[in-house]
Parts: structure tokens; C-alpha cells; sequence
């Protein structure tokens, strides 16, 4: 590997209190990792067993600290999360995993073992987030998973997300359903279905907690229990205006009071929505969001704590000193040993999710991406066994921001185009700066895509031709051109999406929106200039058509393969090398509930497709 070693994100983290120095971590999308020295150093511990690097949950047996559970599924369901493949189970310490089946449980959100009894276990199965299954709600095993029973069950779109037991008596569970569910152009998180559960009885029976509770919509939630007080139970729920916020029980549930509608624990309830307790002092809580969140007043004022990263999604904290917990955000996990005060590194973890691989043409020739919640970067690609300053002196950003692309310009590879969410940079490696240039409106962020001119994706992409290189592509639903480095641009194309305008809307419903761009449809999504013929320009909607000009856009027309249905996002087109004529084309359909993979060749530029 040749780097990066920066982290990405991270959604779930655990430990065990008899082994302070040991966690594990699981990433969005680069599996479980173990640390057995405090976070100094890690290792992944699920390749070769998982079918999936998206983990959802992980929780080790309080009575046996080699038994392990992971969830897959990451609950963070943003448009481009990977599905999760069920439930995975170590009895030695991570060194091997079993697969115990609920494969079409889709996302997690939570794993619960009873504290005397590794063998009876909970999960929270959120679902599939693409389609309406039945296989969602909370699911308890009592023979260490090889038979599952779905003890909560409220619909085919609403599933569980978060399980707490009572400190004092774990045949009490708590839970949390949430109604959830993915489509390319927006999230819908909550509903009329959803809200606080409650078993005392393990699971056989539930009943629905609703006293002082919102009574409306209600979206995600997460609950927290203290040691320090058994009748006291937490909920930080995503709900309308200033309902949503932080509710407490002092009576195991049965009514509950609203402590505070803060803003700043509960914004983008989809994603963040994690909250914890102190084990031994019930006032102190955390709560994982945009920031790192606590309060020592049971939830009535909150202050922010220093983190590595920001975008906070899990903690640990170990019962018997909780001045030693591990905390996890979009740059990866980290441990504390002195409560927050400083933390292991984030640089020691190579979980990053890449967009979009380039490399440039000199030699020894670097490698660039862009890595989402960082930066752009590139690495070298034959780095030296050892360097003063360490691997990190040889890693450079080149402008842009997270969503990348940084494509090196064709023969001179200190030029570096860029693009962050719709802004078109060049980057200039020989003075450390860069220019960015705007073809529409300046920021993605907050708008309903219908009222814009352009509709840049958050990824939108670049592409040099390979027959000039100061000749560039970038598209909105239109292709644009510049052949000065971004000062001007034209547009050679008209709309090239399907555009239906039920889909041009604010992103999130019904409670929260989540207007970043992200799911921005009926946009250019791939563009390719055929390396045989300047002119001949291939572009794949997000949307589904796929177009092809052979006069460098003077006009265009559509070749989408037939039968294929709507909303098909075409992720990579790529001209045959050896003929002109043939090019393949890769759909996915995954947002829509497909898993089926789509590829497909033409040779005749388009007019026919097997």
C-alpha cells in the first residue's frame, strides 16, 4: 500500500472494560480494525471473512471479552452507502469471524449482548435503505446466532436503530424504531410509524413509550442509560421544529420530559443522532454531531470538546474509568485516556474512501484522489522506506476539496484540475496555489435544484482531453468546455438528463432537509472524449440516458441501451483503446433497490447494445 494511512470515516467503535488498551473500530466502508495499544497502532482484523466493509454496530461480550458481535450496514445512510450483509461473530478476540445469517436485514444501527450471556443477543435492523423489506426491526438470537427471531416488527420501511438495556436488570430492553429510507434524490427519515420501544421481558412482548414524547412525526432517535441511575433513561430524537431534541424519564420510560431542543446535538438527524451517558455519574452525557458535544447538567446546556475531526458518530467509554473511551467521527477513531484531553492519532488508519483514482505522467508517478470529509490528495507512487517528518511529508493536497477529482494535466503534471461540490479549480504545485472558478452559482449548498441555472453534483466530474490537455470538460446537466484553465467557459450541450420534475426537490422529507448537494439528480454524472477521434464525446446521466456527439457538440444524440428503465445512474463509460467505435458502459441501480450489475458494449457508437 502506498497510502494514504488518513482515516476515514468511522460509525461504530467498542471496547471492554477488563482490557482498557484494546478497541475496535468499523469503517463506513474499510471494515474492523483492532487496536490493542491505545489507538497507536491498528489492524484490520475482517479481511478475508466479511462480504462487506460497511459496519453498522460492534459490540464485545461484557462476560467474555473474546466473544465479539459485528452488524453490518453503516447507519449513516447517506446516498452512497453500502448495504450491509448481516451479522458477523468472533469467539477469539477478532482473529476469525462466522457468518450467522440476516443478510437482508440490510443497515444496522445497533448490537446488544446480555451481560451474563453471550449467547443471547440483540440487533437493530434498520433495513434496507433502498426498498421496502420486511426483514427490519429488532431481531434477538439466544443461541449466540445460529436461529434469529424478529421480536419488534412496525413495517416493511421502518426498522430499529439503536437498543439500550436497563443498568439494573437486562430483561428490560429499550428500543428505538425509525422509519428510514433512501431514493437518489432525497432521504426520508421518519414518519408516522417509529419511536420509543420498551420489553421487560427480553424481548418477548414491546410496548410503545409516547408520555411527554412527540405525538407528531418522528424521525431518527438514540437512546442512552447510566449506571449511576437505573430509572433514568435518555432519548435524542429528530422530530418537527422545537420538538425534536433531548428528552428525559426518570420512571424507566413512562413519562418523559423534554430537557432541551439545542440545535446543534440533533442537526442532520440522519446521519449524526448518537448520544451516551457517563456509566457512573447519569448527568454527564455526549453527544456525537456535526461537533462533539457534552453537557454535565443532564442535558440542559452543552459545550463543545475538542476533537481531531469533525462529524461525530460513536463512543465507548469503559465503565470502570471513564476517563479512557474511544470516540469516532468522519476522519476516523481515536482514544483518550485523560476524558478528551488529547487523543491518539487519526493518521494511522488506512480506511480512507476515495473518488475517482488519477495519476499524472511523470515518473516515478504520483497517485490522485479525492478523499471524502478530507481533502484531495496525492501520494507518490514508489514512496522511500523512510523520510524525515515521516510518510505524512510526502502526502500533498492539491486544492479542490473532498468530492475530488484532481486530474494532473497531461505533460505537465504541476498543473492540477480540481473540482469541490460544482467549483472548478487549478492547482498550481510549483507555487502551492490555486485559482477556482465558478461556470454557476458559486455554493450547492441549500437550494432546491429546480431554481438553478446549473445543476453541479457534489462530484461532479472532470475530464482532459486527450487530445489537447489544456481542453476541459466539466458537467452540470450541461457540458461545459474551457481551453484557458477555467477563466472562461462554454457550454456545447443542451440538457442531457431525463429531468422529471418530481425528483427536482430540497432533499429530506418530512421532518429535516439535508440540502447539501449530495443528491442533486438529473445531472452529468460521467463524460469520456473517445482517444481516436477529438470531438467524439460519450456523457452518462445520473439519471439514466447516455448521449454521444461525433461533432464536438454541435449536436448529440441519445443512446441509451433499451429496456433498461428510469433512474439508472450511469457510473463509467470507457472507449474501447483498440477500436473507435466500441465503448462499455457500467449502470448502477443499487439507489433504486437493484443489486443487479449492469454493463453493457456497443459497437456501433450507441445504435446497438448488448
Amino acid at each position: 500500500m502506498v497510502g494514504p494511512s488518513r482515516g476515514g470515516r468511522v460509525t461504530a467503535v467498542a471496547g471492554h472494560r477488563s482490557q482498557p488498551s484494546t478497541f475496535y473500530m468499523g469503517a463506513c466502508g474499510g471494515g474492523v480494525w483492532k487496536t490493542t495499544d491505545y489507538g497507536i497502532t491498528w489492524h484490520n482484523v475482517s479481511d478475508g471473512y466479511f462480504a462487506t466493509g460497511s459496519i453498522g454496530a460492534i459490540r464485545v461480550a461484557y462476560s467474555d471479552p473474546n466473544v465479539v458481535y459485528v452488524a453490518t450496514g453503516s447507519d449513516g445512510l447517506r446516498s452512497n452507502v453500502i448495504i450491509g450483509k448481516g451479522v458477523y461473530k468472533s469467539t477469539d478476540a477478532g482473529k476469525t469471524w462466522a457468518h450467522l445469517g440476516l443478510e437482508k436485514t440490510g443497515n444496522s444501527g445497533a448490537v446488544l449482548i446480555h451481560p451474563d450471556d453471550p449467547d443471547l443477543v440483540y440487533v437493530a435492523a434498520i433495513g434496507n435503505p433502498f426498498a421496502p423489506n420486511p426483514e427490519r426491526g429488532v431481531y434477538r438470537s439466544r443461541d449466540g446466532g445460529q436461529t434469529w427471531e424478529n421480536v419488534l416488527f412496525i413495517s416493511d420501511k421502518t426498522g430499529a436503530v439503536d437498543l439500550e438495556f436497563a443498568p439494573d436488570n437486562p430483561a428490560t430492553v429499550y428500543a428505538s424504531m425509525w422509519r428510514a429510507e433512501r431514493k437518489p434524490w432525497t432521504i426520508i427519515s421518519g414518519g408516522r410509524e417509529g419511536g420509543v420501544y420498551k420489553s421487560t421481558d427480553e424481548g418477548d412482548t414491546w410496548i410503545q413509550l409516547t408520555s411527554g414524547l412527540p405525538n407528531s412525526l418522528i424521525g431518527k432517535s438514540d437512546l442512552a442509560v447510566s449506571a449511576g441511575d437505573p430509572n433514568r433513561v435518555y432519548v435524542l430524537i429528530e422530530a418537527p421544529g422545537d420538538e425534536g431534541g433531548l428528552y428525559r424519564s426518570d420512571d424507566r420510560g413512562e413519562e418523559w420530559t423534554q430537557v432541551t431542543d439545542n440545535m446543534p446535538i440533533r442537526n442532520r438527524p440522519f446521519y449524526y443522532t448518537n448520544l451516551d451517558a457517563h456509566p457512573k455519574n447519569p448527568d454527564t452525557l455526549w453527544a456525537s454531531a456535526n461537533a462533539f458535544l457534552k453537557s454535565t447538567d443532564a442535558g440542559k446546556t452543552w459545550k463543545s470538546k475538542s476533537v481531531p475531526h469533525g462529524d461525530n458518530h460513536d463512543m465507548w467509554i469503559n465503565p470502570d474509568n471513564p476517563d479512557i473511551f474511544i470516540q469516532s467521527n468522519d476522519g476516523g477513531a481515536n482514544v483518550t485516556l485523560d476524558g478528551g484531553k488529547t487523543w491518539s492519532s487519526q493518521h494511522n488508519q488506512p480506511t480512507a474512501e476515495l473518488y475517482q483514482v488519477d495519476i499524472s505522467d511523470d515518473f516515478p508517478y504520483r497517485l490522485y484522489a479525492g478523499q471524502q470529509d478530507n481533502s484531495t490528495i496525492s501520494v507518490p507512487s514508489f514512496p522511500p522506506r523512510s523520510i524525515p517528518g515521516g510518510y505524512t511529508a510526502l502526502w500533498e493536497s492539491h486544492g479542490g476539496c473532498e468530492t475530488g477529482p484532481a486530474v494532473p494535466k497531461p505533460g505537465d503534471p504541476d498543473i492540477v484540475y480540481a473540482n469541490c461540490k460544482g467549483r472548478f479549480g487549478v492547482y498550481n504545485r510549483r507555487t502551492g496555489q490555486e485559482q477556482q472558478y465558478y461556470v454557476g452559482f458559486w455554493n450547492i449548498y441549500g437550494h432546491n435544484p429546480r431554481d438553478l441555472l446549473y445543476r453541479f453534483q457534489r462530484v461532479a466530474p472532470i475530464h482532459v482531453s486527450p487530445h489537447n490537455p489544456d481542453k476541459v470538460y466539466h458537467t452540470s446537466q450541461f457540458v461545459h468546455v474551457t481551453v484557458n484553465g477555467g477563466r472562461t467557459w462554454n457550454t456545447i450541450s443542451p440538457d442531457l438528463t431525463a429531468f422529471t420534475p418530481e425528483t427536482q426537490v430540497r432533499s429530506g422529507e418530512p421532518i429535516t432537509n439535508d440540502i447539501t448537494g449530495e443528491e442533486h439528480f438529473s445531472v452529468i454524472y460521467e463524460i469520456q472524449e473517445s482517444p481516436h477521434e477529438p470531438g467524439v464525446i460519450w456523457v452518462g446521466a445520473n439519471d439514466g440516458p447516455i448521449h454521444i456527439t461525433r461533432d464536438n457538440g454541435e449536436a448529440w444524440k441519445e443512446v441509451t441501451p433499451p429496456g433498461l428503465g428510469p433512474y439508472g445512474r450511469v457510473q463509467t463509460i470507457e472507449v474501447s483503446p483498440h477500436c473507435p467505435a466500441k465503448a462499455y458502459a457500467c449502470i448502477l441501480r443499487y439507489q433504486l433497490g437493484d443489486f443487479a450489475p449492469y454493463v453493457f458494449k456497443t459497437e456501433d457508437y450507441g445504435r446497438t447494445w448488448s
